[in-house]
């Protein structure tokens, strides 16, 4: 389109100038196109923003009704608290925070209150000096040599192919300078996933980046990638929240030949993951691959992410670890809210439990075994706030990944065309046209502010509520309506029930 526009437009501007003087009259129409067009060359340099870059003209219109004027959004379109899976108040947070403005709002909530459905934290009146440092925690138990120190707050899975070159090298370099770890997702590691950040590879069903000709799993190739200097933890994926017990699809036109290269695939042709893994296919079968990557990657932190479904698989695993004296460094529970992947609706509505319940699931599962010492719990499923965060740490988590909230700032608009190809920020396509759209200077920065705001809210959220440290955040930190239903049947009746009060 921006190419178009430059080419197009100059003719177009010429043409109207060349009409204008052989006529004699209407010059307005030829100086309004001129004008345009600058705007438009002007668009078409910047950097900061790639929906102006793809669209140098056409872009306002999504400015002006969703950006530079709320009163038209407000009455016509969106309004704050619309907008799905984020509404737009969530979204407008990401972004401030990503270019590193301030994120106050004014006028109070815009939410609607129901005490009934209201959850929230419990302040201190000895409220706390929020701390500057951002909190970090060690994943590895004794069974690693080589334990890893991960931020509070990390990339979660989203592949090559998924997301752009540049989306990547964005998200990697703002890790890099945030010092948080960048999940490569299961598409294999790509030559824009090294530019220094940290790196949890994802080994999926497909084994891309570590298969043989037939698609199995490959020690050669696996060792080969694992001991890279980068990859600092490797994580097996079960299954995903976005469609757990079904298998990744790149479709045809995203999958290029140099996709096509790094997942040891054929170019050009539709790519489904299998549902489960050839690898292996019972509970002792997944520690004993959980040892062998240990034990290829020299010591690195090893684990699996799943969605949990059966609830009885995921206790059958853990009485394993028991048995066969493996343990996992750490276990990603995903949500059934979804995720980046596209997938049925009725995989995305209706297959898995949601996270919070996950949560709580496994963090008192691995409690029964007498695993939790052993064992740490990764949150992964629409966590993008600060208050998501610490909800998900009061539920059992011990650090979380998103995806969606960086995506938010490399740019994303929640255009929900991810799996068209036609993604028009160049965030999540592989059109050449629209990633050029992308700059890796700006995005990355917009990255690392994200990641370093949304912590610091955290500190600030834990200090409000007179806690010291993260170790001391959970479900206690929370209030919810049906707490206030009880200090109503507590105090209420006895005061209506006194002679010295007048019934209505």
């Amino acid at each position: 389109m921006r190419n178009q526009f430059i080419t197009y437009g100059a003719a177009l501007v010429v043409f109207t100038w060349v009409v204008a003087l052989l006529i004699g009259t209407h010059y307005w129409i030829p100086i309004l196109l001129s004008l345009l067009y600058l705007l438009g060359i002007y668009n078409a340099t910047q950097k900061k923003h790639a929906i102006l870059r793809n669209f140098p003209v056409l872009g306002y219109f999504r400015y002006f009704f969703e950006g530079i004027s709320p009163e038209m959004q407000q009455y016509f379109i969106e309004r704050e608290t619309d907008g799905k899976p984020f509404p737009r108040h969530q979204r407008s947070s990401a972004y401030r925070r990503a270019k590193n403005l301030s994120d106050t709002v004014a006028f109070g909530t815009q939410l609607e209150i129901n005490h009934r459905k209201y959850e929230g934290i419990k302040h201190s009146i000895y409220a706390k000096a929020p701390k500057e440092e951002l909190p970090r925690v060690t994943i590895g138990n004794e069974q690693c040599s080589q334990p890893y120190s991960a931020s509070l707050f990390n990339i979660s899975a989203m592949s090559f192919g998924s997301l752009s070159d540049r989306a990547q090298i964005s998200l990697n370099r703002g890790a890099k300078k945030g010092g948080f770890y960048h999940n490569t997702g299961e598409g294999g590691i790509s030559q824009f996933h090294l530019e220094g950040g940290d790196l949890c590879w994802q080994i999926g069903t497909g084994y891309f980046g570590c298969r043989d000709e037939e698609g199995k799993f490959s020690a050669t190739l696996f060792k080969k990638y694992a001991r890279l200097e980068n990859v600092k933890m490797v994580e097996i994926k079960l299954s995903q929240g976005a469609k757990p017990g079904h298998g990744g699809v790149l479709p045809a036109v995203k999958n290029t030949p140099e996709i096509a290269k790094i997942r040891h695939v054929t170019p050009g042709m539709t790519i489904i993951s299998p549902p489960s893994h050839s690898a292996f296919s019972s509970a002792q079968g997944l520690l004993e691959f959980v040892q062998q990557l240990r034990d290829l990657s020299g010591g690195k932190p090893v684990g699996f992410k799943l969605c949990i479904g059966d609830t009885k698989e995921f206790e059958e695993i853990c009485a394993q670890m028991n048995v066969l004296k493996i343990y996992p460094d750490f276990i990603t529970v995903d949500g059934a809210e979804g995720g980046t992947g596209a997938a049925p609706p009725e995989f995305s509505d209706g297959v898995g439990m949601p996270l919070e319940p996950a949560l709580i699931f496994v963090n008192r599962t691995l409690q029964t075994f007498n695993l939790r010492s052993k064992v740490k719990v990764i949150a992964s499923g629409k966590v993008l706030t600060s208050l998501d965060i610490l909800r998900a740490i009061a539920m059992g988590a011990d650090l979380c990944n998103n995806a969606r909230g960086f995506m938010f700032a490399l740019g994303c608009i929640q255009a929900l065309r991810c799996n068209t190809n036609n993604c028009p920020t160049g965030v999540a396509t592989q059109d050449k046209m629209l990633i050029k759209g992308l700059d890796v200077t700006d995005k990355s920065e917009r990255v690392y502010h994200f990641h370093k705001n949304t912590l610091h809210t955290c500190n600030e959220l834990i200090a409000a509520a007179g806690r010291e440290s993260y170790d001391q955040v959970d479900a206690s930190m929370f209030m919810r309506g049906d707490e206030f239903d009880h200090l109503s049947d507590q105090y209420f009746p006895d005061i209506l029930g006194s002679s010295q009060v007048t019934k209505y």
